[in-house]
């Protein structure tokens, strides 16, 4: 499915803008939606302190939206986020601000850093919404030195049936965007090409996103996706995935 794009002409992948816009962040609204944030919190900082430490440097690509970049300062990394535009800072300007995380503006396909400039790198809801996503691959690979974590979903899972059922989404969830669905080799075989490689992955929720916003009610949904979690269904088909690559030895 091809994103519904929003630009400011000046770089030719610019899917943070809708990203880390107020809009977008009232899919998250609620105590449903910290709690469906704090799952994808939780994912990204167990796959960074298995191998980066507290004081290390993280570029967070497309982080305007704060989801990550909260808490990755909050943990003690040294964060700069990149965006596309000037207008991707207000949701992190006080953090910014007060000097807890760096902002900066550039294209996110053609990196302005040298190769291997962080310890790590982190995106989300970058891939699914990115019309070149390979590219966005190979310049998060290049401009780190550790791995790289990112989510995307995945068809491999109960969103299978999500472009069928796109109408109805849009209808209730109202700003919904299209979005790209992987399979699981297909963003490993781009990794790869970057000479990175799968070591860690999180299925996020094995219910699709639109069911437990439909619910409106955390201690079900939490109830729904712990039981989930127990019976292995998460792990074999939860989506979207957070996943970390990591650069193979030999590269």
């Amino acid at each position: 499915m091809q994103t519904d794009r929003v630009s400011n002409d000046r770089f030719p992948e610019t899917a943070d803008i809708e990203t880390s816009s107020d809009d977008y962040a009232t899919r998250f609204r609620g105590a449903t939606g910290a709690w469906m944030l704090k799952v994808q919190e939780r994912a990204v900082l167990r796959l960074l302190r298995g191998t980066v430490p507290p004081g290390a440097t993280v570029l967070d690509v497309g982080g305007g939206h704060g989801q990550l970049a909260r808490p990755l300062a909050e943990a003690g990394y040294r964060v700069t986020v990149l965006s596309s535009d000037e207008c991707c800072r207000h949701r992190v300007a006080d953090l910014a601000d007060s000097g807890k995380i760096a902002f900066m503006v550039g294209n996110v396909v053609q990196m302005p850093f040298a190769d291997r400039s962080f310890d790590a790198v982190v995106a989300v809801r970058m891939l699914t919404h990115c019309t070149i996503w390979k590219q966005l691959v190979s310049e998060m690979c290049r401009v780190s030195r550790g791995p790289v974590v990112t989510d995307y979903p995945t068809s491999q899972s109960l969103n299978a049936v999500a472009p069928a059922l796109f109408a109805a989404k849009k209808k209730f969830e109202r700003n919904t965007r299209r979005w790209t669905l992987f399979r699981h080799a297909e963003v490993r075989e781009a990794f790869a090409e970057a000479g990175f490689s799968p070591d860690g992955r999180v299925g996020q929720f094995f219910f699709p996103m639109v069911v437990h916003r439909a619910l409106r009610c955390r201690p079900v949904s939490a109830a729904l996706e712990g039981a989930a979690r127990a019976l292995g269904l998460s792990a074999l088909a939860g989506t979207p995935v957070v996943a970390r690559f990591s650069r193979s030895k030999s590269v």
